[in-house]
């Protein structure tokens, strides 16, 4: 299936490792031109030269801090100027960050809303002009589970992310008089760069697992219907279907990639 994105230009936030790089490559696959942006610049250079290896595709790599609003305006000034203009934006950047509620200081809070919900609201404010010149658009903020059923010891996430799916849902209404469509994904357990640094750990205090041993372990842990962790193309795909123009009349939703695990739709 053609999903009419030959010769769209996608920014991609957090798009070195895990979900933004898998929603990257598939938007290369299709033919779009994609910045991705990052903080950790050989990261992002061995990523973007293996995207474009594999894919052929036109794909820029930025070094930036999200939580920082000139790094920020000028992820968006590099891509219009390199690129002629702007059609996607993937807010994808984000960490795990999960405790009680009484062993989160202030500071952690604060720094969780610049990297996940104010990055997304600095970054839409930033590309919103470029997609209305161009005639439309597409923001997809990458959210989670926890933003709609938050479980014990998970703030600040769950917290920030049920801020960035009320986002999506009050973009979706003020943008679609100018054919921007804002939709969220809300991710479960998916392979990550994360994960494996978590694996590690593991392995550093003596645990003899396979990586793929693991993953069956948290998969079971969890109690995922569909037995396993999902694979990060998967949410990649997800992603760049919500991006084209196959998906015209979605906006304002939020599709769970989660194996089944969710207890709410």
């Amino acid at each position: 299936m053609d999903l009419g994105l030959k010769g769209k230009v996608a920014i991609v936030t957090g798009g070195s490792q895990g979900i933004g790089r898998a929603a990257a490559h598939r938007l290369l696959q299709e033919g779009a031109k994609v910045v991705i942006c990052a903080r950790r610049k050989e990261v992002l250079a061995k990523a973007s030269q293996e995207m474009r290896n594999q894919t052929m595709g036109e794909v820029l790599p930025v070094e930036a801090d999200v939580t920082k609003i000139a790094d920020i305006k000028r992820v968006v000034e590099i891509t219009v100027r390199s690129f002629g203009g702007l059609n996607i934006l993937v807010n994808n950047a984000g960490q795990s960050a999960a405790g009680s509620f009484e062993s989160i200081s202030d500071e952690a809070w604060s720094a969780d809303i610049d990297l996940k919900l104010l990055a997304a609201v600095r970054f839409s404010r930033a590309a919103i002009p470029h997609m209305r010149q161009a005639g439309g658009g597409r923001i997809i903020n990458v959210t989670n589970l926890g933003g709609k059923a938050p479980g014990p010891a998970s703030v600040p996430t769950s917290v920030t992310r049920a801020a960035g799916i009320a986002l999506t849902k009050a973009l979706s209404k003020d943008l679609a008089k100018d054919n921007i469509l804002v939709n969220t994904v809300c991710i479960g357990l998916i392979k990550s760069g994360q994960q494996e640094r978590r694996y590690q750990s593991m392995r550093a205090q003596g645990h003899n697992l396979s990586l793929d041993q693991y993953y069956d372990r948290i998969a079971k842990g969890r109690n995922v219907p569909l037995g396993r962790v999902g694979e990060a193309a998967e949410a990649g795909d997800v992603i760049a279907f919500l991006a084209s123009e196959r998906a015209s009349y979605l906006t304002g939703t939020s599709i769970n990639i989660d194996g089944g695990s969710s207890a709410v739709v």
